[in-house]
């Protein structure tokens, strides 16, 4: 009764009714593969609860201080202020070894889910007219991840972390020209300097954040007034919406997902152990451990710079380092193309209609051929990331493994390319094969010839009414297809399912 009193009082003061009623009655498709994006914008609200939490107990200084804290392993070890308190996050803090690797998993599955989504939108053509706005938002989006990802990867101003810091920093240097002051803006100094992770952390918790939810935020607002693409079906069409409404049954379907997302995230963190710092201790930058891969999203630029062969440029007196072409060029190029598709695409095609409805990989063999090979490139340099785990565990030299990647990278893709338009080709003959003929239907009779052959039931045959048929034949019922009817052996040959 109280809450109807306040709805009511509520509603008169702002008219929130006149507003809520058609945002209520919005209606959303269903698929498993729309629910990527809801599992990114889920994860990045545990990173957001998680990351402020943490922040609250994270110290970002590079004052050096002598360790004794409750992790005596490291007990009297010089370590900068912002080692210190990643330990004493995870040993003192009451639960913040959890929700330290609740954050780091968080991050990982949150830009999985973007990569994932974009593969979803870009195989069924979802980011053509009117949407390829949004698909740009989603690149965007997906660059800030990443770079958002690896500023907090690099906080905690340990060994592994530190060695990735100390990459970045000769990619930045690798510059042409500007190189130098890039570097300069980031370190301050010479590497590694005494203020990046101060600036890094503004970077982490401000910064980047900030744009994310404003990409958040528009990308929400998009799809909100644009509407939801569909598969086509029986109902949807490229000027309808065919699914459920947001109250109730999409607003109860998206708090479960969220619930999960959470609880899945927090077994992650409490089971499964990531990115240990305490194991491998405070930079120095004369060290190195084994097997120090950045996560799994970078490992593409390792695996770059790995396979890329020694060549130095000189031009105009300006020396370009072997770097620059994989760590700063590839990363670029790669994004530039990606967030570019849609406008190449509609200029090839000359298709800027309006669609609403999705396209099956299938039948566009171009599209998914190349997105394939994209997928095989970034496999191979992220296998390659890692040549010297590979070379380890199959007991080959590496310098082997950086030959196998090279070949790898130029012959693979265009492999999986090729493989995947024939196959798209094949399956549009089976299509055609199907409407041409009919479906499988499982059921085998003898032929005149003496022979047996299955029957096929076309898809052209209708009962008077017009829905297809579903015959009878000697007793055993064919698979029942929506709207069929039956018709007895006898029928009408017009009326009987097309045989091969």
């Amino acid at each position: 009764m109280v809450k109807a009193k306040l709805a009511d009082a509520v509603d008169r003061r702002f008219q929130a009714a006149k507003g809520l009623r058609p945002r209520a009655n919005k209606v959303f498709p269903e698929h498993f593969s729309f629910l990527f994006g809801e599992l990114a914008l889920y994860s990045f609200v545990v990173l957001l609860i998680s990351g402020v939490y943490l922040s609250l107990f994270f110290d970002p200084s590079m004052e050096k201080v002598v360790y004794d804290g409750s992790y005596t392993l490291l007990d009297g070890l010089r370590m900068s202020r912002a080692f210190e308190t990643t330990l004493n996050l995870s040993f003192e803090v009451r639960g913040g070894l959890l929700v330290r690797q609740v954050h780091h998993w968080a991050a990982l599955v949150f830009v999985a889910a973007i990569l994932v989504h974009m593969l979803r939108i870009f195989f069924t053509g979802a980011f053509r007219n009117p949407r390829e706005s949004n698909w740009l938002i989603g690149v965007f989006m997906l660059a800030i991840a990443v770079a958002e990802g690896f500023v907090g990867y690099s906080l905690p101003d340990d060994l592994l972390s530190g060695t990735g810091v100390r990459i970045a920093s000769g990619m930045m240097l690798s510059i042409p020209v500007a190189g130098s002051w890039i570097h300069w803006i980031v370190f301050g100094a010479e590497f590694p300097g005494d203020i990046f992770i101060p600036r890094f952390f503004t970077l982490h918790i401000l910064i980047l954040p900030g744009l994310l939810l404003a990409l958040v935020a528009v990308h929400l607002a998009s799809v909100w007034y644009q509407e939801h693409t569909q598969f086509p079906g029986k109902r949807a069409k490229e000027r309808n919406a065919v699914g459920t409404r947001t109250i109730p049954a999409f607003a109860m379907k998206s708090t479960g997902l969220a619930t999960g997302v959470t609880g899945v995230l927090l077994l992650m963190g409490a089971f499964l152990q990531i990115n240990p710092v305490f194991n491998y201790g405070p930079y120095h930058p004369e060290k190195v451990s084994t097997f120090a891969q950045p996560d799994w999203y970078l490992l593409f630029v390792e695996g770059a710079l790995r396979l890329f062969p020694p060549w130095d440029i000189v031009a105009f007196g300006y020396r370009i380092p072997a770097a620059f072409w994989p760590a700063v060029v590839l990363p670029v190029l790669l994004f530039t193309i990606v967030g570019l598709y849609p406008f190449l695409e509609a200029w090839l095609t000359k298709d800027r209609r309006h669609h609403n409805l999705l396209q099956r990989p299938r039948d566009v063999p171009v599209r998914t051929s190349l997105g394939t090979m994209g997928i095989t490139f970034y496999l191979v340099l992220l296998l390659m990331g890692m040549d010297d785990v590979l070379a380890f565990l199959f007991d080959i030299p590496v310098t082997r493994m950086v030959w196998i990647g090279r070949v790898g990278i130029v012959v693979l893709p265009v492999l999986v390319a090729w493989v995947t338009y024939r196959v798209c080709l094949r399956l549009q003959r089976y299509d055609r094969d199907v409407l041409e003929s009919g479906v499988h239907v499982g059921v085998i009779e003898p032929n005149p010839e003496g022979y047996f052959v299955e029957v096929r039931q076309r898809l052209h045959a209708e009962a008077g009414d017009g829905r297809p048929v579903r015959p009878r034949y000697d007793g055993s019922r064919v698979p029942a297809l929506p709207g069929d009817v039956e018709i007895q052996a006898d029928a009408e040959p017009a009326q009987r399912a097309g045989r091969d």
